[in-house]
């Protein structure tokens, strides 16, 4: 049996989060495929965090910058680590480099964070994003990270062209696997609540990622005004994790603003909803709130950024517009016209079928890993750069968290 290590930057929450569906799908990737998982994280417990030991996966806690991590990681000996994020690789990269030298390093990047920063310096700034936004500390940091790797995880269609094209990332150390699903049954599709049976615009995000915040102040100052003056009885339902009091205080209930906070279920409430309103600003990877509102026929109103690298050819499952005047008409106009919405819905379960099967991406995923296991050191002498990273920029992390051990103990 062989084993997988993650490494992870938080405790999946497959509720609160994209990332933490993403992560689960991951897991159960590699668990059908009869591997033996370690979870480890030095993340704080969550409530809300699914029990991993009932999937069968082994739970560990572990401390930053704590020599006692060297050790365990030599005993535990993995045929492959996963790191959750650049910044689980640019902590713990080092020293699974040292301890455990034949494991494969796979980076799960989630997104890629420069990316959605770079987007958000440019909106912020009130101009077109540039090659200087790209070209950031950030992404030095990114891309670094990805080149130590044996393996990076790209999501986005988007995201593999930047780094192909902008960034010259050698293409076998990159690997195209989105989200993983299956298709949803007709019975499933007909089951599901008609237009006349909703009613309502929702919005639903984790308010510690940053585009849901600017995304629900858009709405609350430019997009819903326009939409509630055509649809005075209509209703915007905010809903998202960790919504802060900043959060809380937009709700308005003359305006039909409603802020709930948390959804004990993500998918009862998106199908109740007629129609998704997410015009998010920036951003970066896939946006996970799209594809759910698919799985549970939901149609949405977003734009470029927010529908980037779901549909590709296929026509979008709504909307998509890009100014204020643009989102609420567009909004008001799928609301109102059923037949309209009816086409939007079985857009969005094309999309699911065609571009996200996970008997499609598994296979594919497995036979990369299992080729790369057995070819790892001519792979590696391949990417000269990556191991030139190894060697140096790793060094300056190393003694740092030496350092910081050693202070520690005084």
């Amino acid at each position: 049996m062989k084993h997988l290590l993650v490494i992870g930057y938080l405790w999946p929450e497959p509720k609160s989060s994209a990332a933490g569906s993403r992560m689960m799908q991951l897991l159960e990737l590699f668990l059908d495929k009869n591997w033996k998982i370690t979870y480890a994280s030095a993340a704080k417990n969550s409530q809300y965090a699914v029990t991993l030991e009932n999937l069968g996966v082994e739970k560990v806690s572990i401390q930053p910058n704590d020599e006692s991590v060297n050790t365990w990681l030599a005993q535990l000996d993995p045929d492959a680590v996963l790191f959750d994020r650049f910044m689980m690789e640019e902590q713990y990269g080092w020293r699974v480099a040292e301890n455990c030298p034949n494991a494969l390093r796979i980076l799960d990047t989630e997104d890629l964070h420069f990316f959605r920063k770079a987007r958000s310096l440019a909106l912020k700034a009130k101009r077109d994003l540039s090659k200087a936004d790209l070209f950031s500390d950030e992404a030095k940091r990114e891309i670094a990270s990805i080149l130590r790797c044996d393996l990076s995880l790209i999501i986005s269609e988007a995201e593999m062209d930047l780094l192909l094209k902008t960034f010259k990332i050698d293409e076998n150390l990159l690997f195209y696997l989105p989200f993983l699903l299956e298709e949803i049954p007709l019975e499933q599709q007909e089951n599901l609540p008609e237009f006349s049976q909703r009613k309502d615009f929702l919005f639903i995000g984790n308010f510690l990622h940053e585009p849901n915040w600017d995304a629900v102040r858009f709405l609350k100052e430019s997009v819903w005004p326009k939409i509630r003056k055509d649809l005075p009885g209509v209703k915007l339902h905010i809903y998202g994790a960790y919504a802060k009091k900043k959060v809380k205080q937009l709700h308005n209930e003359p305006e039909g603003f409603l802020v709930h906070g948390r959804a004990d279920d993500a998918l009862e409430v998106m199908q109740s909803a007629r129609l998704l309103l997410a015009p998010l600003r920036f951003g970066a990877g896939l946006k996970g709130k799209f594809v759910e509102a698919m799985t549970v026929g939901t149609p949405s109103i977003t734009t470029m950024i927010g529908a980037e690298g779901i549909g590709g050819s296929l026509p979008w499952s709504g909307e998509i517009a890009n100014t204020a005047d643009e989102l609420a008409q567009a909004a008001i106009q799928l609301y109102t016209r059923e037949k309209r919405w009816l086409t939007a819905r079985k857009n969005g379960f094309a999309i699911i079928k065609n571009r996200f099967q996970k008997n499609e991406f598994e296979p594919i995923f497995m036979q990369q890993v299992e080729h790369l296991l057995k070819r790892l050191p001519a792979h590696r002498e391949r990417n000269f750069m990556g191991s030139l990273l190894q060697h140096h920029t790793l060094q300056s992390t190393k003694y740092m968290a030496r350092w910081i051990e050693e202070k520690n103990k005084k």
